[in-house]
């Protein structure tokens, strides 16, 4: 019984697996394949702006399929691929670009990780070198005792603990 509920897990796996694999990207809408190549290396370029870190071509939202559809029309229109990134920067902005150009707007986006990484060492190193200069605490003759006396186990349980 449970061999053949195994072995029919497994047939469904077997037959879900090709269909996972092609997932993956688009199907090609036109019969110019050459065109097909020009919209799908641009798509992989051109962020789905409905989609978690998904290029257009990548994507299968209605979104990224009406964004390839611009980029075949613009294409077919005869502009080359610039024409065609500044059309659709002109309509959705820098986010559809997945390499959003190095300006006043975007300087954080590409400044920030390294300021955050020299503030942390910076923070880091200042940390390290004020421990450096700090003194240990000092134990008092009766704080030594007590540490000793907890030990060795002798210790009575103090005022503290009980109440």
């Amino acid at each position: 019984m449970r061999a053949d509920l195994m072995r029919r897990l497994a047939l469904v796996a077997a037959l879900l697996l090709p269909v996972a694999g092609h997932a993956g990207e688009a199907a090609p809408v036109t019969n110019d394949p050459a065109l097909e190549e020009r919209v799908m290396r641009l798509a992989h370029d051109l962020r789905c702006l409905v989609c978690q870190n998904q290029s257009i071509a990548e994507s299968n939202a209605p979104l990224a399929v009406d964004l390839r559809d611009q980029v075949r029309e613009q294409f077919l229109a005869g502009k080359d691929e610039a024409a065609v990134v500044d059309y659709l920067v002109a309509r959705y902005g820098d986010f559809v670009l997945y390499l959003p150009p190095f300006k006043g707007i975007t300087l954080l986006l590409w400044l920030g990780p390294g300021l955050l990484l020299v503030a942390g060492a910076g923070w880091l190193v200042w940390r390290l070198r004020s421990r450096v200069r700090e003194t240990p605490h000092a134990l008092s003759a009766e704080e030594h005792a007590r540490a000793a006396a907890l030990l060795d186990g002798t210790a009575k349980p103090s005022q503290e603990s009980r109440s």
